[in-house]
């Protein structure tokens, strides 16, 4: 079966650090022919790039705490503990732009770096993917607290052992997808990474 979408209108509801569009369409239907016209709104955003930096040598990673506007009526529990993102801009690599938040975000500078997927982040609602990475750093160099304050950002630098950030991963104490699946990545990759990675 040939799938495919008729955009029969799109608009701009709002347009702001996100663009809000909204949509009417069709598209094909799995038993066949083309569903009626639907109205949905999607965000539109730039790609972002996310980065797990880990120490090898010393088995630690870098994870950093700061608030988050989605998770607001959870109060105290609104700074969430994440890896360093940063939003790609026009012209610019998911690499270099993993390389400049983190030395923006810890203060560590990403030597070797591994792909670990390019995925789509919440694709019900937005176009964004993410593309994520781990980064193998010196973890002795981060800073304790980091971010640009012309962005807003204040941010706490967290060094932990990777069990540790591991068992924060399985009691639920990380609860926001980019350090869930990089630290998954990290579980079945760690002890290749500590064989063959080359130092910083």
């Amino acid at each position: 079966m040939t799938k495919a979408v008729e955009l029969l209108h799109a608009e701009t509801a709002f347009d702001g650090f996100f663009r809000l569009e909204r949509v009417k369409l069709r598209h094909t239907l799995h038993a066949g022919g083309l569903s009626q016209p639907i109205i949905r709104e999607r965000l539109i955003s730039a790609d972002v790039a996310a980065v797990l930096p880990y120490d090898p040598s010393l088995d630690e990673v870098v994870l950093i705490e700061q608030f988050r506007i989605g998770a607001l009526e959870r109060g105290p529990a609104a700074w969430l503990t994440e890896i360093v993102a940063g939003r790609i801009e026009r012209g610019e690599k998911a690499e270099d732009v993993a390389r400049r938040e983190c030395l923006e975000e810890t203060g560590c500078t990403i030597g070797h770096m591994l792909p670990i997927g390019h995925f789509f982040t919440s694709p019900h609602r937005s176009n964004e993917t993410t593309h994520l990475f781990c980064g193998v750093v010196d973890a002795t160099t981060t800073k304790p607290l980091a971010g640009l304050s012309c962005e807003g950002e204040d941010i706490r630098v967290q060094r932990l052992p990777a069990d540790r950030a591991l068992a924060l991963m399985h009691d639920g104490s990380i609860d926001s997808a980019w350090p869930l699946i990089a630290l998954q990545w990290l579980a079945l990759n760690r002890d290749l990474l500590r064989r063959r990675e080359p130092p910083c």
